[in-house]
């Protein structure tokens, strides 16, 4: 106010010697020379001119400083120093999904595509992702957690099904006294999930084909398909597809690589903890075993890690409590990863296949997913009461 008290006699002054009628943001930081509306300029007019840009200056001077000395500091980061000795055990938005939603493709007139009359238009490529899929399936087999375990196909030629596009044969026992089998082979799709639904109408397909054994091939399953291990006398081998396939056009087919891995269902208790909560208890994986075709229980030293949701939603899978498993126990190979000292009780609680109680989830469900050490996972979800 004191400032402003000065500048507005001189403003008007300015505007009745220049014949002007500037607001204060009007007035220009110098008198232009050439200014032909400009008549008889002196001294005195300069004088006034300098004074008002004095007195303006000074004034935000004053308001920069007063800002200055009471405003809140925020500090804002553009180019981070990048510190290479901390190990960065996962960021802050580390998250890995697969939509399980198809999306509709559209052309240039928002009309939808027909993907089958595009595919006979003569542009599509020879190869569908069926016969990729069953090419490295036949080189490269289904592998399991354990080599001897390995299922390798002799013979593998496609089946005219609605599920069931392939008919895989491979030999349970020894190679000189085995005893041939035929397994129904179910693709899922290039880009999604397999549901349950699915997988129980290939299951029934497989069973009407009197097949030994349905094997199902996707890159993801969703949590109740996870549950379905069998349909009568027909077991349902769930492998998943490694992300590789995805450019299997680009890679040459050596066969080496898992990419087609089946982890078995974990078999999992629930018991009953003081003061009316819960734990959760790991007792190994339903391992398939094509010698036989005899699925057994093994033990969890197959298992790197299991999570818990404890408060399952249906919808995302939050990880509440965390474990760490295998045979030779990781606390040294994480002690020398992190360069730092681990608390050993906290560790040891960790290192167990027996979760640490906690209450019932007001949703009713829990969720457990078991991973194993080539990357696999497999989730199931429990109804608690």
């Amino acid at each position: 106010e004191t400032y402003q008290a000065q500048m507005e006699p001189l403003r008007a002054q300015l505007n009745q010697a220049l014949k002007k009628n500037w607001e204060e943001w009007e007035i220009p930081r110098e008198l232009e020379n050439r200014n032909s509306k400009i008549e008889n300029r002196n001294s005195e007019i300069e004088n006034l001119f300098s004074k008002w840009w004095e007195l303006r200056i000074a004034r935000q001077k004053e308001i920069d400083a007063s800002i200055a000395a009471k405003a809140d500091y925020e500090y804002l980061y553009d180019k981070p120093y990048e510190d290479n000795k901390k190990v960065r055990v996962a960021g802050p938005f580390t998250v890995e999904s697969l939509s399980p939603h198809r999306a509709l493709g559209v052309d240039e007139n928002d009309e939808l595509i027909d993907i089958v009359a595009e595919g006979k238009a003569g542009y599509a490529p020879g190869q569908s992702f069926e016969q990729m899929i069953l090419e490295n399936l036949k080189m490269a087999g289904v592998q399991q957690a354990h080599k001897q375990d390995k299922i390798n196909f002799f013979s593998l030629a496609p089946w005219p099904g609605h599920y069931i596009c392939a008919e895989g044969r491979y030999l349970e026992g020894s190679e000189e006294k085995g005893k041939e089998k035929r397994a129904g082979i179910f693709i899922g799709p290039e880009f999604g999930t397999v549901a349950r639904p699915d997988l129980v109408a290939a299951a029934r397909e497989a069973g009407d084909a009197e097949f030994d054994v349905l094997i199902a091939c996707a890159f993801n399953y969703d949590a109740r398909s996870t549950e379905f291990s069998k349909l009568g006398k027909i077991p349902v081998l769930q492998a998943r597809m490694n992300a590789d396939l995805h450019m299997a056009g680009d890679l040459k087919n050596t066969g080496k690589g898992n990419l087609f891995v089946i982890f078995g269902e974990p078999d999992i208790e629930i018991q009953n903890a003081p003061d009316g909560q819960i734990q959760v208890k790991l007792n190994g994986v339903d391992v398939f075993h094509p010698d036989t075709g005899e699925v057994t229980s093994d033990s969890a030293d197959g298992i790197a890690c299991w999570f818990i949701d404890t408060d399952y939603n249906e919808e995302s899978f939050f990880v509440r409590h965390a474990y760490f498993l295998g045979a030779n126990d990781p606390y040294a190979a994480l002690k020398t990863t992190l360069k730092a000292e681990i608390n050993q009780a906290a560790w040891d609680s960790l290192h167990s296949d027996l979760s640490r109680p906690f209450a019932k989830p007001a949703s009713g469900r829990i969720a457990v997913k078991v991973i194993n050490h080539l990357g696999d996972e497999v989730m199931k979800v429990f109804r608690v009461a």
